[in-house]
C-alpha cells in the first residue's frame, strides 16, 4: 500500500485471488476457483436460479476476449436445471498517484493545495487484501514542537494543522499531529493523524488515523497500529500491529470493511488473522482466517469464508489443519444452499500419522464417500514466513521512541490483573467443522 498517494479517487479495486474447492484433497492439492479480491465484483457477477442442490461440475471457457475467462459451474442437468454463473471480467487498475492519468480528486487537490501552502492530502480510499503495512510506508514525522496553523487557498479550499504532546502518569507521553483539508463547498474532506505513545513501563506505540470523503459521496476510514510491549506473565518482549480498513460508496448500497493482526513474542510465538465483509445491493460476503505458530513446532491453521444473497442463495468454503512434528490432520467443507432451504455439501479430511502414510476420507450429501490410506508426503509450515526477526527489523521506528525521563527513586507500578495485549477480542478460535 502505497501511503504516500495523494488525492481522492472514486475507482472500486478489482483484483483476483483464489477459493479453493477441496473435494476431499488437501489444501495444497485443491482445485481452485478464480474469485475476484473485491467481493463487489464477484458478487455482482453471479447469478442463481433456484433449484435442487446436487454435485457441482466445474467447465471454463474461454471467450474470444483473452481477459475474458467464464467458469461455469453446471450442476447435474439430469437432476436440476441450476446454473451458477462465475465471470472474471478483466481487471481495472486501482488509481492511485503511480497511475499515469491523475483522477478529479487529483487535479482538485494538486488546484487547492499548492506547494508550500499548508500540509498535502495523502489520503485516497485503502486498497482491499493489502494486510498490514511496514511502518516505513507511512512515513510518519512527528514535529517536535507545537503547532496550529490553517489557511485558505485561492480556490477557497482550506487546510489546517496541528501538533502538540499530552502528558499523564507513570511517564505517560503522546506526541501527536493533526493535519486535513476541505474543498470550498465543503462536498470533499480529508484528515490524517499521527502518534507515537510511550510510557516507564516499557510500552510503545506507533499510529495513523485517516479518513476522507468526496464530492460522489464515497467515504472511507483507515486505522494503523503498532505496539511493544512486555508481557506481564512470560517477561517477554511482544509486538503487535493491527489494521482497519473500510470504504463505503455513495451511489449504492455497496462497501467493505476488514480487520487485520499480526502478533510475535521474542521465542518465536505468533498469531496472525484476518476478518473481512463486503457487500453490493442485495449480495454480501464475509471471510475469516487465522494462523497461530506456538514456537515449538506446533501450528494451527484455519480459513472460513461464505457468501449469500437476499433471495436466500447461501454457498462457502472452510478448512483447518493442525500439525506438530509431522504429525497432524486437515479437514474441511464445501456447501451450497438454495433460496428453499436445499443444501449440498462435500466433507473431506485427512489424517497424517507422520511415516508416510496419510488416511483421506469424505462424504457429500449425494452418497459419495471415500475412506482410503495412502502413500503420501507430509507437507505444512512449522514456522511462519515473516516472524519476530523480520518485525524487529522493520520495527525500527517504534523502537526508537524515547520516553519521559524517570526521575530517581520512581518506578511503574505493577498490575497483573490486565493485560496491555492488543486486540484480544479480534483472535476468534476456528469454526467449528461438523462431522
Amino acid at each position: 500500500m502505497v501511503a504516500s498517494s495523494r488525492g481522492f479517487t472514486t475507482h472500486l479495486e478489482l483484483k483476483f485471488s483464489t477459493l479453493f474447492i477441496s473435494y476431499g484433497l488437501a489444501p495444497s492439492k485443491k482445485k481452485g476457483m478464480r474469485f475476484p479480491r473485491d467481493p463487489l465484483t464477484l458478487l455482482s457477477r453471479i447469478s442463481c436460479c433456484c433449484s435442487d442442490p446436487v454435485v457441482p461440475v466445474r467447465r471454463a471457457t474461454v471467450s474470444g476476449n483473452s481477459n475474458e475467462k467464464v467458469e461455469d459451474w453446471r450442476f447435474d442437468s439430469k437432476k436440476s436445471p441450476l446454473r451458477v454463473r462465475v465471470q472474471a471480467p478483466s481487471a481495472m487498475p486501482f488509481a492511485s498517484a503511480q497511475s499515469r492519468v491523475a483522477s478529479k480528486q487529483e487535479k482538485f487537490y494538486s488546484r487547492c493545495t499548492p506547494r508550500n501552502s499548508g500540509p498535502q492530502s495523502r489520503d485516497t480510499p485503502p486498497k482491499r487484501d493489502t494486510g498490514i503495512a511496514n511502518e516505513k510506508d507511512w512515513g510518519i514525522s512527528l514535529l517536535n514542537e507545537s503547532v496550529n496553523e490553517s489557511g485558505t487557498n485561492e480556490d477557497g479550499s482550506t487546510w489546517y494543522q496541528e501538533s502538540g504532546e499530552d502528558l499523564g502518569e507513570n511517564g505517560y507521553r503522546c506526541r501527536w499531529t493533526r493535519m486535513g483539508g476541505k474543498s470550498h463547498d465543503g462536498s470533499s474532506e480529508w484528515k490524517e493523524t499521527w502518534w507515537e505513545k510511550s510510557d516507564w513501563s516499557g510500552y510503545k506505540e506507533l499510529g495513523v488515523e485517516k479518513s476522507g470523503r468526496n464530492a460522489e459521496g464515497d467515504s472511507w476510514w483507515e486505522t494503523w497500529q503498532e505496539v511493544l510491549h512486555q508481557d506481564e506473565w512470560s517477561n517477554l518482549a511482544r509486538i503487535e500491529r493491527s489494521a482497519q480498513k473500510q470504504a463505503k460508496s455513495g451511489s449504492e448500497n455497496a462497501g467493505w470493511y476488514e480487520k487485520w493482526w499480526e502478533k510475535y513474542d521474542a521465542k518465536g510465538w505468533t498469531e496472525k488473522g484476518a476478518h473481512k465483509y463486503g457487500r453490493l445491493n442485495e449480495q454480501s460476503w464475509w471471510e475469516k482466517w487465522g494462523e497461530h505458530y506456538d514456537g515449538s513446532g506446533s501450528v494451527l491453521k484455519w480459513t472460513d469464508k461464505w457468501a449469500e444473497t437476499e433471495l436466500g442463495t447461501k454457498w462457502g468454503d472452510k478448512w483447518e489443519e493442525k500439525f506438530f512434528a509431522g504429525i497432524g490432520s486437515r479437514q474441511g467443507e464445501t456447501w451450497h444452499v438454495s433460496p428453499s432451504g436445499e443444501r449440498w455439501s462435500r466433507k473431506w479430511g485427512e489424517e497424517h500419522f507422520g511415516n508416510g502414510k496419510v488416511h483421506k476420507y469424505g462424504k457429500s450429501t449425494t452418497g459419495e464417500s471415500w475412506d482410503i490410506v495412502v502413500d503420501e508426503e507430509t507437507y505444512y509450515e512449522s514456522e511462519p514466513h515473516y516472524g519476530w526477526a523480520d518485525v524487529v527489523g522493520d520495527s525500527s521506528q517504534l523502537l526508537s521512541i524515547q520516553p519521559r525521563e524517570r526521575p530517581p527513586g520512581v518506578y511503574p507500578p505493577l498490575d497483573f490483573g490486565s493485560s496491555s495485549r492488543q486486540g484480544d477480542d479480534q483472535s476468534d478460535k476456528p469454526p467449528t467443522l461438523k462431522s
